[in-house]
């Protein structure tokens, strides 16, 4: 996981580290690391032209020091001051904006920068609040913001998300606290192995999905469980679905009201129509398994029945505006966390950056989902994936992280127009190649 900080604790991280390595080291080791990137996206340094805007904080420094690296390495680079900067930029490769990063508190006008020049943002870009992601003037628009020693909210928040571009991340050697994060790669090389002792029940989940109406819905959403290693699903639908939809032939079905004990999870709501309230409440108010809410069980009525249990809700945008009673802006970190602490539970936004949140306000960031994701069915699988997670042994945090991050992973794998029934398939390839046996 990457760290993602707000801006206090930043300047905490900052300060200890400048206290062990003094701020010289810092400053240097910050801008080998904007030289670097620069280098990445010019291709070449020798003969370009860049220039350095600086400020005159560490951000300003970090500039200077990328500049003097650029400049050993063949790069033409002028340094402008903000107080002395022209109102255009023309004649440049690429402009490093490293005028006000982490402490920018009032508004800033960027100049304006020609059509075909490349920016690079230094922490962020310069104009934006850190911790709100609100816009303070005008900023220069990024095509990439190098991230220094940890994330910050306005990478993924508010209106400066949109100013960020590609965001990329240089540790730099800080250590900073991982509460809060962005799901990568790695992560999901803790995804729970198989064991050599397992057997159909030890990952076992419940489904309720599907009708008659939706039939599809129940079978994506065992397709999805059974490819992220489910070892046993049992689906229950409302109404007969088995004369219109192929199952997985793995699937066991089974008839309510209650649900099989021997299981570890429960999956609620993807297909069974707005009327299934009762029929969700019959099924769910007995049991104390943890839940994915999806779909048609996203009610606040049964959502705040089973307060004992572990609850994971997967809304997407209209979804979280219902149960929220509120229309979701551009902070959408602010309002998963909200959802999460008054309801008790962990809240799954979906969206192109899926934000995710526990009642005790820490907060997972993915971005590895593919427009493939907008089309109908892709979350039904998501949902079954979060479950077999859960039923595998992770907390219910980490198993809808890890889920989204590979669902996001899975569709990367698929081309553009490819439906929610490819993406199972996909997701099992995913896992495959990370996955072990003990």
């Amino acid at each position: 996981m990457i760290p993602l900080v707000d801006s206090a604790t930043m300047r905490e991280c900052d300060a200890r580290e400048v206290a062990r390595r003094g701020v010289a080291a810092l400053v240097q080791a910050a801008g080998v690391r904007v030289a670097h990137e620069a280098h990445q996206m010019l291709g070449n340094l020798y003969g370009r032209r860049i220039c350095v805007l600086v400020g005159p904080g560490l951000n300003g420094a970090d500039g200077r020091a990328a500049a003097s690296t650029l400049r050993a390495r063949g790069s033409h680079v002028d340094v402008v001051s903000v107080d002395h900067q022209p109102r255009n930029f023309r004649g440049f490769d690429l402009v490093i904006d490293a005028a006000f990063g982490l402490g920018c508190s009032r508004p800033y006008l960027a100049p304006d920068v020609a059509s075909g020049t490349l920016v690079l943002a230094v922490d962020l870009p310069s104009g934006v609040d850190a911790d709100t992601g609100a816009v303070l003037g005008r900023p220069l628009q990024a095509n990439v913001t190098l991230a220094l020693g940890a994330l910050k909210y306005a990478h993924f928040d508010g209106v400066a998300a949109a100013y960020c571009g590609e965001v990329r991340f240089a540790s730099i050697g800080i250590d900073a606290p991982l509460d809060n994060a962005l799901i990568e790669d790695s992560d999901l090389d803790t995804y729970v192995a198989m064991q050599h002792d397992d057997h159909k029940w030890t990952h076992a989940i419940s489904v309720l999905a599907g009708s008659s109406r939706m039939p599809g819905a129940a079978a994506l959403v065992c397709a999805g469980a059974l490819s992220a290693g489910a070892s046993m699903v049992r689906l229950e639908s409302k109404g007969e679905i088995a004369a219109v939809v192929t199952l997985p032939v793995e699937v066991v079905r089974a008839r309510g009201p209650e649900v099989d004990p021997r299981s570890r999870c429960v999956v609620a709501g993807p297909g069974l129509g707005n009327k299934a309230g009762s029929w969700l409440r019959e099924r769910l108010d007995d049991t104390s398994l943890a839940t994915v809410f999806d779909a048609d069980a996203l009610r606040m009525d049964l959502v705040t029945m089973r307060r004992h249990a572990p609850r994971v809700l997967t809304p997407h945008r209209g979804e979280f505006e219902r149960m929220s009673a509120s229309t979701l802006g551009s902070n959408r970190i602010t309002a998963v966390r909200e959802l999460a602490q008054s309801t008790h539970c962990i809240v799954l936004l979906k969206g192109p950056t899926t934000i995710i949140a526990d009642p005790e306000g820490h907060v997972r960031v993915v971005t590895s989902g593919t427009p493939t994701l907008a089309s109908a069915g892709t979350g039904d699988v998501l949902s079954g994936m979060i479950g077999a997670a859960i039923a595998r042994g992770h907390h219910p945090l980490e198993a809808a992280s890890l889920s989204a991050h590979l669902h996001g992973r899975a569709s990367a794998r698929l081309g553009t127009f490819e439906t929610a029934s490819s993406l199972a398939g996909a997701v099992r390839e995913e896992l495959k190649s990370r996955m072990r046996i003990l």
